[in-house]
C-alpha cells in the first residue's frame, strides 16, 4: 500500500497544479477495448503504473485492486483463494477501472447488474486534487459513486477499487440450446434467466434461423472430459457453439476457460482478419498458426494501428426485450452483419442518473419484461467510404431510439447534443456533480465520446493505411511491438489439467 499511496499523492499534486490553472487533461491507461478515435490534443494524465492487486480478503470476500487491472489477472489473483468476481467482463484485458468508468455487462449480469454493481468503494482523486474515498451507500459521496459509475472519467480518476468476491467453483456446466428464429432465441434467453440455477446466459444469432441460448451452471462436479478454449488448437468459442446442433447439448468447461471463452477471435471479429487479408484460408491450421496474433489484445492493437477502426461497426446496444426482433430485422437489411451477440442485463440500480443504457418500451408496445434489458452486439464491416460508414451509424442511432433501446458509450457515438442529454434525464444533475466536486473544467461525458460527423466523413487516412494488405500489415507491426501476445502465452488461468492446474 506504501507504493500505491505515493503514486497517488504524486497524482493528486499534478492534477492539482492543472486545476489552478482550469487545464483539462484526459486519462493515459496503457491500453484501450474503445474504438472511439483519440485526440492528441489535450494533456494526458499517465496512470498505467496503477496496476497491481493489493489484496484479496477471503474472510470479507473482497479484493483491493488497481484501475488498470485486467480481468486475467484478477481472476489469477483470486481463483487460489477460492473466489471469483460476480461479473468478469469476457475479454482479458479490459480493466476493473474501465468496468467501474464504462459500462460493463456480461453473461452473468442478467444476476448480478453491471461491474459497477459490485464495486463496494473507490477511490478517487477529484478534478481539484483531492483524494476521496466513495461507496454507493455513504450519505456523502454516494452522489458522486452512482454518477462516477459509467461517466467515463468525467467526475474524477478512479485510483483503487475494493470489489465484492463471491465463491468460486471449478467448472461451468454449459447447456447450448438451439434456436431456429429470433424470436424463439429472445424467449430462451428470458426462459433461461428465470432458471435460479442458471449463473451465466448469453446467446449467438448466425442468422434469422440458427440461433444458440447458452446456459451455465458452477459446479465442483468432476467431469470425465472438458471442453477448453484457451489452446491454440481449441476450436473458437462462436465456431464450437454452431457445432451444437441438437436441441440440448452439454459439456463441462473449467471455470476461466469459461470466463474468457470469446477472446481467441474476439468473439468472431477475428473472422474479419481473415476477409481483409483475403489470401489467408480461414480454417483451422491457420487459426492455429496466427494465434498470437487472434486474441483481443492483439487484435485492438491491430485494429487501432491499422486506422481499420474507421470502417468497423462495433457497437453494444442495449435493446427492450419486446422490440429486439424488429432491430435484429433492421440489421439484418441495412448492415447484414452476423453473427450477433445476445446478453441480458439487469437493469441500473442507480437509473435514472446514469450513463448507463436505460431502455423504454416505445409506446403502442406492451411492456413484458421490466427487470431486464437485452443487449445486442452488432461488430463487423461497415461500409468503406468514410461518409457512407458515418451515415449507416447515424441511422443506426436513430433506429435505436426508435424501438426505445441505447448504445453504450464505448464505440463510435454521433448524436448531437439536443438528441444526447435528454437520453441521459438531462445534464442538470451531472453538472451538479461537476460542479459539486471540481469536475466543471473537466471534458464532460459527450466531449469524450462524440464523433464530428462531418469531420470524421471527410477524414482520410494515411495513403499507407488505404492500401491492402499494407495498412493491416502495418497494424499488424503495432501490435507485435506491444508484446502483448507474451500475456496470453503466460497466463497462469489457462486450464492445464487437473495436476497442473
Amino acid at each position: 500500500m506504501e507504493r500505491h499511496a505515493k503514486t497517488v499523492a504524486s497524482l493528486s499534486s499534478a492534477i492539482r497544479t492543472l486545476y489552478q490553472s482550469r487545464e483539462p487533461y484526459r486519462i493515459f491507461h496503457g491500453s484501450t477495448n474503445s474504438t472511439r478515435p483519440r485526440p492528441s490534443s489535450v494533456k494526458q494524465i499517465d496512470i498505467s503504473s496503477l496496476k497491481n492487486v493489493l489484496s484479496v480478503d477471503t474472510a470479507r470476500k473482497t479484493a483491493l485492486v488497481e484501475p488498470n487491472v485486467p480481468m486475467d489477472r484478477l481472476v489469477e489473483a483470486t481463483l487460489p483463494h477460492g473466489l471469483i468476481p460476480p461479473v468478469v467482463m469476457e475479454f482479458p484485458g479490459i480493466t476493473a477501472g474501465g468496468g467501474f468508468a464504462g459500462t460493463a455487462g456480461e453473461s452473468s449480469s442478467f444476476k448480478h447488474g453491471f461491474f459497477d454493481d459490485t464495486v463496494n468503494r473507490v477511490e478517487m482523486v477529484l478534478g481539484n486534487g483531492e483524494v476521496v474515498n466513495i461507496s454507493r451507500s455513504d450519505h456523502e459521496s454516494g452522489d458522486l459513486f452512482k454518477g462516477a459509475a459509467g461517466a467515463v472519467g468525467t467526475l474524477g480518476v478512479t485510483t483503487l477499487l475494493e470489489l465484492q468476491l463471491m465463491d468460486a467453483k471449478r467448472y461451468v456446466k454449459t447447456k447450448y440450446r438451439r434456436t431456429n428464429s429470433v424470436s424463439e432465441a429472445v424467449r430462451a434467453v428470458k426462459e433461461e434467466c428465470s432458471d435460479p440455477k442458471n449463473d451465466y446466459v448469453d446467446g449467438i444469432l448466425f442468422s434469422k434461423d440458427h440461433g444458440v441460448v447458452i446456459s451455465g451452471q458452477l459446479t465442483d462436479t468432476a467431469p470425465e472430459k472438458v471442453q477448453t478454449f484457451s489452446g491454440a488448437w481449441d476450436p473458437w468459442f462462436y465456431l464450437h457453439a454452431k457445432e451444437q446442433t441438437g436441441q440440448v447439448a452439454e459439456e463441462y468447461i473449467p471455470l476461466a476457460e469459461y470466463l474468457f471463452r470469446y477472446d481467441r477471435g474476439g468473439f468472431w471479429v477475428g473472422a474479419a482478419a481473415f476477409e481483409y487479408f483475403k489470401f489467408v484460408p480461414f480454417k483451422k491450421f491457420f487459426r492455429w498458426f496466427l494465434d498470437d496474433f487472434l486474441h483481443t489484445r492483439m487484435m485492438y492493437r491491430a485494429l487501432h494501428g491499422s486506422g481499420e477502426s474507421a470502417r468497423f461497426v462495433v457497437q453494444d446496444i442495449a435493446m427492450p426485450f419486446e422490440t429486439t426482433e424488429p432491430f435484429v430485422e433492421y440489421t439484418s437489411q441495412e448492415l447484414n452483419i452476423w453473427p450477433l451477440w445476445l446478453c441480458p442485463l439487469k437493469r441500473p440500480s442507480h437509473e435514472p442518473k446514469t450513463f448507463h443504457p436505460v431502455t423504454t418500451v416505445p409506446e403502442g408496445i406492451e411492456q413484458k419484461e421490466k427487470e431486464l434489458m437485452l443487449n445486442v452486439g452488432v461488430w463487423g464491416w461497415g461500409p468503406e467510404d468514410p461518409v457512407k460508414f458515418v451515415e449507416k451509424n447515424k441511422e443506426l442511432e436513430e433506429k435505436v431510439r426508435e424501438l426505445g433501446g441505447m448504445k453504450w458509450l464505448y464505440a463510435h457515438t454521433y448524436y448531437d447534443q439536443e438528441k444526447f442529454w435528454p437520453m441521459y434525464n438531462g445534464r442538470g444533475w451531472y453538472d451538479a456533480l461537476r460542479e459539486k466536486y471540481s469536475a466543471a473544467h473537466l471534458p464532460s461525458v459527450y466531449d469524450k465520446v462524440h464523433v464530428d460527423p462531418e469531420a470524421e466523413g471527410q477524414k482520410k487516412r494515411h495513403w499507407l493505411k488505404r492500401q491492402k494488405p499494407l495498412g493491416g500489415f502495418y497494424g499488424i507491426w503495432k501490435s507485435i511491438q506491444s508484446k502483448d501476445y507474451m500475456l496470453h502465452r503466460n497466463a497462469t488461468w489457462k486450464w492445464r489439467g487437473e495436476e497442473g492446474k
